[in-house]
C-alpha cells in the first residue's frame, strides 16, 4: 500500500461518509455542499445546484469558522458539511482537515460528483461553448 492510499485510509476512519442521496437530504435539512473541484472539471461537468464552490487550495481559509476570510455561509461550527471532489479521494482529506479546524461535522460524499450525477440528482449543465 502507498503512502497516499495509508494516509486516505486513515482520514475516512475519522470519517462518516455520505451516499448521494444522503448529501441531497442535508443540503436540504440546511447542510452546505461544498464542491472544491478545480474549474476544468466544473467547466466540462457541471456544479450541483446551491453547492458552494471553493476550489481545494482555498478550502481551509474559507471555512474556519473563526477565520477572516470565511465564506458567509460557513456560518459556525455546527454546520453540516459535505465536501465534493470529482471522484471521492481528494474530499476525504479535505473534510478531515475542516474537522482539525473545529468543524466536527464534516464529512464528504463517496465518489464524489460523478457518484451525485450517476445517481441522477441535479446537476446545471455547464455553459454552451461560444459559436
Amino acid at each position: 500500500m502507498s503512502a497516499i492510499d495509508e494516509l486516505l485510509a486513515q482520514a475516512r476512519t475519522e470519517l462518516e461518509r455520505v451516499e448521494p442521496h444522503e448529501a441531497a437530504a442535508a443540503q436540504r435539512a440546511g447542510g452546505l455542499l461544498v464542491d472544491i473541484r478545480y474549474a476544468a472539471l466544473r467547466e466540462r461537468d457541471g456544479t450541483i445546484p446551491g453547492a458552494l464552490v471553493v476550489e481545494r487550495n482555498e478550502l481551509e481559509w474559507r471555512l474556519d469558522p473563526t477565520g477572516d476570510h470565511r465564506a458567509p455561509e460557513a456560518t459556525g461550527r455546527d454546520l453540516r458539511i459535505v465536501v465534493v471532489c470529482n471522484e471521492g479521494y481528494a474530499s476525504s482529506l479535505a473534510a478531515v482537515s475542516l474537522r482539525r479546524l473545529g468543524l466536527p461535522h464534516a464529512t464528504d460524499l463517496t465518489g464524489g460528483f460523478q457518484a451525485w450525477r450517476a445517481a441522477g440528482l441535479p446537476v446545471i449543465p455547464p455553459p454552451e461553448p461560444p459559436a
